[in-house]
């Protein structure tokens, strides 16, 4: 209130306590707002026809494009499973190419560690040619006998006693030609203080060569020689024939042995010889001396079967190799055994076996014993860490160093000789 007066609206003014304000507000304002709400009328009027004409164009739309049934339940759950399909898809695909691109850094790794090796080997090519273009030098040393034997006009060293024999007192590679040899051949001659000089044939040292060759490796010999003996090595079937039959003095064999725990011991045999290859390189023996590791060659009892010692003596046995077969037994020793050897039934001392580290294996591990076996010293399931086998004329062996002849002395039999007396 404003002085006892109602005011409702300005434009009203102020009324009390009669409603005249309001009789002259209408008589001020009747006429316009009469012209408005006819104004308003049109306008209501102009959108009720336009909303007839909008329900006319929506029933002739409706009869031109009539509603769509409605969709099935089933279709939408088949919508789902299909995107859910889609989803799996593209997961899958994204891992392919993660997977891809891993691939891919790996290649790309190698490709580079691959070029440097290649650029680190085009390098040392260069540096190859560089040296094929000098001159060309040995680089082991092969040492040189004075006092070289002429016979008939032909010169000849027959064996490293022989170089020895000129005074030489220092091992290493020598070069010998022993009387039916068509051409001198490289040898490492064991030489001592005493003038003794052993062609060493045969060496196992570690296991580094394989000894499972065949008739021709045997033959004509495998392995490397070196001026330290620090090889391992077969000099040569064909080579130990010439070395045994080019005099009638006899050959001493000596075979050494070590085992795992560094222990040494020796077994010597009289009259060694070789037979030719037209005889299969047989291998015979006069008798045994004597030694320490025992007589395996006579062949040993394993209480198998009777008449395993008769079995596994090696005495006048052939040479035999996976090719070329040769032993008493049915089916082929070489080949199961996995080496060359002069095999009967098979054996009982097999110094070309496979090589074990550490000496134990089993039957189990290998189906055989197929090891490095001198079963007079250790048994047939322990395989030797080095052993080598060296020849010397027989008589040097008893004056040189006073061997005794400990053991029983094995004489052979008739059947024992070699076919070919021509040898």
């Amino acid at each position: 209130t404003q002085d006892n007066c109602c005011i409702l609206d300005e434009r009203f003014g102020s009324y009390c306590p009669t409603t005249c304000g309001i009789a002259d507000f209408l008589s001020d304002y009747h006429t316009s707002v009469d012209r408005d709400l006819q104004t308003i009328e049109k306008l209501l009027q102009q959108i009720d026809n336009s909303t007839v004409v909008t329900e006319q164009v929506i029933h002739h739309i409706r009869n031109i494009y009539p509603e769509e049934k409605q969709v099935h339940p089933n279709l939408i759950d088949d919508l789902i499973k299909k995107s859910r399909k889609i989803v799996e898809e593209f997961i899958r695909y994204d891992a392919t190419i993660q997977m891809l691109y891993f691939i891919s850094r790996q290649l790309t790794d190698m490709y580079i560690l691959n070029n440097n090796k290649i650029t680190q080997l085009k390098e040392k090519i260069v540096q190859l040619e560089v040296k094929c273009l000098e001159p060309c030098k040995d680089t082991v040393q092969i040492l040189e006998a004075t006092g070289k034997v002429m016979l008939m006009g032909i010169l000849f060293i027959a064996d490293c006693q022989d170089i020895a024999n000129k005074g030489v007192r220092k091992s290493g590679l020598y070069f010998i030609k022993p009387l039916k040899a068509k051409e001198q051949f490289l040898v490492y001659c064991e030489i001592d203080t005493l003038g003794n000089g052993w062609t060493v044939f045969q060496r196992r040292l570690d296991g580094s060569e394989d000894f499972n060759k065949n008739w021709v490796q045997y033959k004509e010999g495998f392995g490397h020689l070196s001026p330290d003996d620090q090889t391992e090595f077969w000099l040569g079937n064909e080579k130990i024939n010439v070395i045994t039959h080019q005099s009638p003095i006899p050959y001493a064999l000596r075979i050494e042995l070590e085992d795992w725990d560094g222990q040494k011991r020796t077994a010597d045999y009289a009259m060694f010889k070789v037979g030719t290859e037209n005889d299969k390189f047989r291998m015979t023996y006069g008798y045994y001396i004597g030694g320490d590791a025992g007589d395996a060659f006579d062949g040993v009892d394993f209480g198998m079967q009777p008449g395993d010692k008769a079995f596994t003596s090696h005495n006048a046995m052939q040479f035999s190799t996976f090719d070329n077969d040769n032993d008493r037994y049915e089916g082929n020793c070489a080949e199961q055994d996995g080496s060359g050897w002069w095999m009967n039934r098979c054996h009982a001392g097999h110094l070309n076996g496979k090589y074990y580290p550490g000496g134990r294996y089993s039957e189990k591990d290998s189906g055989t014993d197929n090891g490095i076996i001198w079963a007079t010293w250790h048994n047939k399931w322990y395989s030797l860490k080095k052993t080598s086998m060296k020849i010397i004329p027989f008589p040097r062996l008893l004056i040189g160093e006073g061997q005794q002849q400990s053991g029983s002395v094995k004489q052979v039999g008739s059947d024992a000789l070699p076919v070919d007396d021509a040898q």
